[in-house]
């Protein structure tokens, strides 16, 4: 129950700081809204899937991933600019949520032929990632299945969800040192070479909005008003492309610290959970890359990558009502066994 709360209050503080900010500067805070009800609704139908069909659930859901992807193959909110922004966002996300579920199915999985089928539809979202041409969400999905992989020889959970963390921290300092420009010339120009120039540009202006109100930001929603690189694009949606960049302008540092707070719980949940280590592991992997692909592209701007994020955490944190299947690592107690329980 302690777990639980502890999201209750996170997300509800993430939902009350957007109400917050867009009093004081008159922003729009329906995006922020959706966002927060569609991850706890994910996470609530997460829960529920994985305790009643701790196989099935995931396995359903890593399908419906690949096939929303199929059936909108770039998942972009409108026109592009350059090189597709939503292969570094929607279309990336999805795929590595997909590749991490499957994953998390074949753990929990009691028959060899099926666990190696679910081995092969998490390869299959990075071939399908590599075909769509995303090379971000290809890299990202074999990432999260090596990582899975590997999971399965480890036996300490809490310092391997504490590399994860450490990951996505590093990677979202990175894009702050590249927004600030104190990042040295050749990074700034490899950078600008792989996910354009514009991009680049988007975050230097996120950046100078945080400096003008670094407490309450300029208000959800009021980006693109204010970017001077947004206004003078005909082609831009209003957004910088970056989420820890994006809360920062629009929220105050306030906001960033809720988003991270929100990833944490994410993590905390995972080691508190009953599930064993590999699943935990390869959900916490999963999340991890979702937080290094929404700092350098617009994944959290859909609600399918939101409900897709809160679908993984609830799964991978549910109690199944049947047992889990025995030696899936070195370490095959149940993660909770001997503590309290976290629902």
């Amino acid at each position: 129950m302690a777990v639980d709360a502890a999201g209750v209050v996170v997300l509800g503080a993430c939902a009350g700081w957007s109400l917050i900010t867009a009093a004081v500067h008159g922003g729009r805070p329906e995006g922020v809204l959706l966002a927060v009800l569609a991850v706890a609704a994910g996470y609530a139908a997460g829960r529920i899937g994985g305790a009643l069909l701790p196989v099935g659930a995931p396995c359903a859901g890593a399908l419906a991933g690949v096939g929303l992807t199929v059936a909108v193959p770039h998942l972009a909110p409108g026109p592009q600019i350059a090189t597709p922004l939503g292969h570094a966002g929607a279309t990336a996300a999805v795929l590595t949520l997909s590749a991490g579920a499957a994953c998390c199915a074949a753990w929990a999985a009691r028959l060899p032929a099926v666990r190696f089928a679910l081995w092969l539809l998490a390869a299959g979202a990075a071939v399908l990632a590599a075909v769509l041409g995303s090379a971000t969400g290809c890299v990202a999905s074999v990432a999260v299945l090596l990582c899975s992989l590997a999971a399965g020889r480890t036996r300490h959970l809490g310092a391997g969800l504490a590399v994860l963390g450490t990951v996505a921290v590093l990677v979202t300092g990175l894009t702050w040192a590249v927004a600030a420009r104190a990042v040295p010339g050749g990074l700034m120009t490899a950078v600008e070479e792989r996910l354009t120039p514009h991009r680049v540009q988007l975050w230097q202006d996120a950046w100078h909005q945080l400096r003008d109100d670094a407490v309450l930001g300029i208000g959800p929603g009021r980006f693109g008003e204010l970017s001077t690189t947004s206004a003078q694009s005909l082609l831009s949606d209003g957004k910088p492309h970056s989420a820890p960049l994006q809360q920062a302008a629009e929220q105050g540092i306030v906001g960033v610290v809720l988003l991270a707070a929100a990833f944490g719980w994410m993590l905390y949940a995972l080691w508190r959970g009953p599930r064993p280590t590999p699943v935990a592991l390869t959900a916490g992997a999963a999340l991890t890359a979702l937080a290094a692909i929404a700092a350098i592209g617009n994944a959290l701007s859909f609600t399918a990558v939101s409900v897709g994020a809160g679908l993984l955490a609830g799964m991978a944190t549910a109690r199944p009502l049947v047992a889990e299947p025995a030696g899936t690592a070195p370490d095959a107690r149940p993660r909770g066994a001997g503590r309290t329980p976290a629902w």
